[in-house]
């Protein structure tokens, strides 16, 4: 219930006072609930991955439909209030929350409709990963995403996305067919090549800028139910040689092979010997999505480096596969990362990344190289707002550490300097959903390159007043 009246952030910087007879007003149009933090829901929705960010709604609002999204959007602007959306809450920048703001909590729209004859899923705006290649993997289907399982499907995609597929079949907003979405003047749209063309392709990588979408339609393709993968990992004093054959491997795999190198200390699993617990390591993260039976000739190179620390490669679910690195990232520890686009592997940054990892002062810190190259160079730069058609790798130096951490500040600053030394080696663009809270407009911008004024000027015709803020965010009022 809705007892008193609430102090709501307003898009100018000021308060407005909401009574409780507008929001019971409000309640009395809308199927889904609104609540403040007096509600036994307060803290599960409000509650985000990343726990450097602090701040907290005035008011949640969990719509059940694209009409009470419409009707959710009415409000909010004829009282110039700020607006954020939560898919999942894993954005590392915490996006899903404004600060004494309305939030739109999207975790009550969560069905995952497959149809297997048309080899598409209709998605939710609330559903996670997991939700998703459960749902898909019941036909030996899957589409383009991410690879903690957790992570909401809708801010990963409008993002752009990519995972273990993308080699294959693109980014994850290559592989989107449709979207309905609720703009800024409280319509409802659909949204796909032929129709408001424009949005749509705005929406294939431009993040939450355009509007609230209430159903993702992704293609799929046949993957699974059982695959090739999982972890393995030798000495980090073997980093040089293990180094130089991944770059042999991913210039030369199928695409049906996916391996990321990641540099980190061992963790305290059960797989991991315990003499080995808490010493540097050079792992990989694997994922053959091909014929199981070529699975033993793709992967010949990565065994033929022999001793490894721990092995757990092998046949097993695809699921399986897509939640191997949950544990890695849990909820509510304090996420800093810096990341980079790369075309190719050089001697310099292969050097410089083993170099940063040695002298690492984070004890949970790690360096990443995920390998995209693929389906996704084959597409125009401006296919999509996502751009970025000239990545085949990324490079992100990821700082992790628990709340409460006394040497948090001077763990941030070794990540600004470690993202410092990698840059050099970029291709000048980013991805928008390993963004941090503290990059800039110009970040924004370059991580779209040509595409930019382009993007700008739909935000300009869908959002003009920039309801749609609190995000990796296109100002209409600024210059392209």
């Amino acid at each position: 219930m809705l007892t008193t009246a609430y102090d709501v952030a307003q898009l100018d910087g000021k308060h407005v006072r909401l009574s409780r007879a507008e929001l019971q007003e409000f309640r009395s149009i809308v199927e889904g609930p609104v609540f403040g933090p007096d509600d036994q829901r307060w803290d599960s929705a409000t509650l985000l991955w990343n726990g450097m960010m602090t701040g907290k709604p005035a008011l949640v609002f969990q719509p059940a439909s694209a009409q009470d999204v419409a009707t959710a959007l009415g409000f909010a602007r004829d009282r110039q209030i700020m607006i954020s959306v939560k898919g999942g809450g894993h954005n590392i920048a915490g996006t899903a929350i404004a600060p004494d703001g309305f939030m739109l909590d999207m975790c009550g729209m969560n069905k995952a409709m497959v149809d297997p004859d048309a080899r598409v899923v209709h998605v939710g705006p609330g559903c996670r990963l997991k939700d998703v290649d459960r749902a898909t993997q019941q036909h030996g289907l899957a589409t383009v995403l991410g690879f903690i399982s957790d992570v909401g499907v809708a801010g990963l995609v409008l993002g752009g996305g990519l995972g273990y597929l993308t080699r294959r079949f693109g980014w994850s907003v290559d592989n989107l067919e449709e979207v309905e979405i609720v703009t800024a003047g409280g319509e409802v749209h659909i949204a796909n090549r032929e129709k408001n063309a424009d949005l749509f392709w705005a929406l294939r990588g431009g993040g939450g800028n355009f509007g609230v979408v209430t159903r993702f339609t992704l293609r799929l393709h046949p993957v699974g139910p059982q695959v090739y993968g999982g972890l393995i990992a030798w000495p980090f004093e073997r980093a040089e040689e293990i180094a130089d054959c991944y770059r042999d491997l991913t210039v030369s795999a199928p695409r049906e092979l996916s391996v990321w190198m990641v540099l980190l200390c061992a963790p305290p699993a059960p797989f991991v010997p315990v003499q080995w617990r808490g010493r540097r390591i050079c792992g990989m993260a694997v994922c053959y999505s091909g014929e199981l039976g070529a699975a033993d000739s793709a992967l010949a190179p990565i065994r033929s480096l022999g001793e490894p620390v721990f092995d757990l490669l092998g046949e097993q679910p695809y699921t399986q596969v897509q939640s191997y690195l949950d544990d890695t990232e849990p909820k509510g520890y304090h996420y800093y990362w810096k990341t980079e686009y790369l075309a190719s592997l050089s001697d310099g940054v292969l050097s410089t990344l083993r170099e940063l990892f040695a002298d690492c002062p984070i004890p949970q810190a790690d360096i990443g190289l995920l390998h995209l190259g693929g389906a996704l160079n084959e597409r125009q730069a401006d296919d999509g707002a996502v751009g970025n058609r000239d990545a085949r790798y990324v490079v992100g130096v990821k700082g992790m550490w628990p709340p409460g951490e006394p040497k948090a500040e001077e763990f941030r600053q070794w990540v600004r300097y470690a993202g410092d030394r990698v840059h050099p080696f970029s291709t000048g663009g980013n991805y928008i959903n390993f963004q941090t809270a503290d990059e800039d407009d110009h970040r924004v911008k370059a991580s779209y390159g040509t595409n930019f004024r382009r993007l700008t000027e739909i935000k300009k015709k869908y959002d003009p007043d920039n309801l749609f803020r609190v995000n990796r965010n296109i100002n209409p009022r600024k210059e392209a």
